[in-house]
């Protein structure tokens, strides 16, 4: 029986190979046909998350763990890092730097593409040995017999490439200073002579009914102060203008201030009438 459930495949098994293989497919071609680089590192980790959905299908569960945490979550996300970083887009030379690379890249492809022929045809012709052989002591023995036996020359040139990859990117990224860097005191004194603004910058709200940060700060005229909120808010237009309002505001404030002056004036106050009658009462 395990040697017939070697070779059959049930119905959800095949409906999962043919439908995640269609989409790890289509990520891998556009990976290799997306004109920006980030796009493409998007799509070639979609595909490398389908590949630990089928390790985790097969029962390689320390196999399909790994494919995600390491090469989704930290080698991907570590190339996607690095071509932010260095700003990698379309608009960058197509030009060739290197005489001879598009060969040389020819030439990789033709090699990939036989060994995974080669490998490929030799799934096919031979006999599968199960996964109850394989994972005869476990999956993480069995994976780690072959990484360090059959499979170590490969493993070391990975790790090679990875931390090549690494060290390009600091090189990459480094950038050096061609000039002395200014101190705190040169910095203060550049700023008096282009005359910016010296103190410390207003809180957001101030003289505002409101202190959150998307409320600029009312200058005492009631204009809003743009030093008050940040760039990035304003330029995306998430900016709150209560200057209307609270203009509008002080001119009632300063209304019924008036009007209570005037009333004022014309009758005296309570206490005052009062004060004048306990005056004569007691003159009489």
């Amino acid at each position: 029986m395990s040697a017939l459930a070697a070779y059959s495949t049930s119905t959800g098994e095949a409906f999962q190979f043919w439908t995640l293989g269609t989409v790890a497919v289509i990520g891998a071609l556009c990976t290799v046909f997306m004109k920006r680089a980030v796009h493409s590192a998007l799509c070639l980790a979609g595909t490398m998350i389908i590949l630990a959905v089928f390790y985790l299908a097969n029962g390689a569960y320390f196999l399909g763990i790994v494919q995600i945490v390491v090469y989704t979550g930290a080698i991907m996300m570590l190339f996607l890092f690095v071509v932010m970083l260095v700003g990698v887009t379309a608009a960058d030379s197509l030009k060739e730097t290197i005489k001879g690379q598009r060969w040389l890249a020819l030439l990789s492809g033709l090699g990939f593409g036989i060994l995974l022929v080669g490998g490929i045809g030799n799934a096919s012709l031979s006999e599968f040995n199960g996964l109850g052989q394989a994972n005869a002591n476990g999956n993480v023995e069995g994976l780690a017999t072959l990484i360090f036996t059959k499979y170590v020359f490969a493993f070391e040139i990975t790790g090679a490439l990875l931390i090549t990859a690494a060290v390009g990117a600091m090189v990459l990224t480094h950038r050096e200073r061609t000039e002395r860097a200014m101190t705190q005191r040169e910095l203060a004194e550049k700023r008096v002579r282009d005359g910016k603004h010296l103190p410390p910058l207003p809180a957001p709200g101030v003289y505002a009914r409101h202190n959150a940060v998307d409320i600029a700060g009312l200058l005492p005229d009631g204009t809003p102060s743009e030093l008050t909120v940040s760039k990035t808010l304003r330029d995306r237009g998430q900016i709150r203008d209560v200057s209307t309002e609270a203009i509008a505001d002080l001119k009632a404030l300063q209304q019924r201030s008036e009007e209570r002056l005037e009333r004022d004036e014309i009758e005296p106050p309570h206490f005052t009438r009062k004060t004048e009658r306990e005056a004569e009462e007691a003159s009489q």
